[in-house]
């Protein structure tokens, strides 16, 4: 148990800690929890090249050439999943280099799991980016073929999601508005995740 002087100076201590108060001061030590940054909200850690994940983005854009904004969500997603599983490589890396091999299992193990969820993340974009693509480029042809359009013919109708009721048939173009519209996860240039 603490004596009364100790307490008394632990308590006058106390008082000349504070937190920092200048914005230099919050941004040097707003870092100082970060372990690996895949939880990150900001895509872009400290010590990554912005221009390198600009690059990635403009590569990406100018491969699939989003038309909408749905299709851009979809781009920005295979970007961030594509830039969090380079830095996995360099988390491993690290795993190998600087702990014993008694916890490289678990850390490994945990790091794969996550590893492979990003990896289905970037499919899953890339898939239904595909689909969206594939569906805006052959709508104006079976209109222009004398064919009745997509969501005219059953046959190449989608099956509806589960979610949605038998009564209204789901198209792309109000999904494509409710994600555009409801999903905000990356500010596609700065590198972070809105709130």
């Amino acid at each position: 148990m603490a004596t009364l002087k100790q307490f008394e100076a632990n308590r006058r201590n106390a008082q000349k800690s504070t937190s920092p108060k200048t914005p230099e001061g919050k941004s040097a030590v707003s870092m100082n929890a970060l372990r690996h940054g895949l939880r990150a909200r900001t895509v872009v850690l400290p010590g990554e090249d912005p221009t390198e994940f600009h690059q990635l983005c403009n590569d990406l854009e100018s491969e699939w050439t989003p038309q909408s904004r749905t299709e851009q969500f979809y781009v920005e997603q295979m970007a961030v999943s594509q830039w969090k599983l380079t830095r996995m490589e360099v988390v491993e890396v690290n795993i190998f280099k600087d702990t014993d091999a008694k916890s490289q299992l678990s850390m490994l193990d945990r790091l794969w799991q996550a590893e492979c969820r990003l990896e289905r993340s970037y499919s899953r974009a890339q898939r239904e980016l595909q689909r969206l693509q594939n569906s805006r480029e052959t709508e104006p042809r079976a209109s222009a073929s004398g064919l009745p359009e997509a969501q005219d013919c059953p046959s190449a109708q989608s099956p509806a999601p589960a979610t949605a009721s038998a009564e209204a048939p789901s198209t792309a173009a109000p999904a494509e508005v409710m994600v555009g519209q409801a999903f905000s996860p990356v500010n596609f240039r700065s590198g972070s995740r809105n709130s």
